[in-house]
């Protein structure tokens, strides 16, 4: 299928697509004679992932520090991320991910009592 059918079978855009293959994130489709992408269903089963990944809070660069073990994902819908050998390069991405967020809500939530505290509404 052309990019624009493959995107729209995984929910997001053409461009999105692009962006995923310069980045590293999705390998360079095969082409056909006239230079255009060719994507099939495996393609867009690692979109839909690369797109679930990138919901859940990690980032474009978390997901090239991993970009080897997103098949596996793939290949296993239902299969957890646990924790990869700590020499890995994906060692320690959900773990660091996981530690910003909870750093966020902590900022959030006093943001949120100095705001109440400000207005009166503590």
């Amino acid at each position: 299928m052309r990019i624009g059918d493959a995107a729209a079978a995984a929910g997001t855009t053409p461009r999105a697509l692009r962006f995923y293959e310069e980045r590293g994130l999705l390998p360079p489709p095969p082409r056909t004679a006239t230079g255009q992408r060719r994507y099939g269903p495996d393609e867009v089963d690692r979109i839909r992932v690369i797109r679930e990944l990138l919901a859940l809070g990690l980032t474009v660069q978390d997901l090239r520090d991993i970009a080897d073990r997103i098949q596996l994902l793939v290949d296993d819908p239902q299969r957890r991320c646990a924790r990869a050998d700590a020499a890995s390069p994906a060692s320690g991405v959900v773990e660091h991910r996981l530690a910003a967020i909870d750093a966020e809500i902590d900022r959030l939530r006093r943001l949120r009592d100095r705001l109440a505290q400000r207005t009166g509404q503590a």
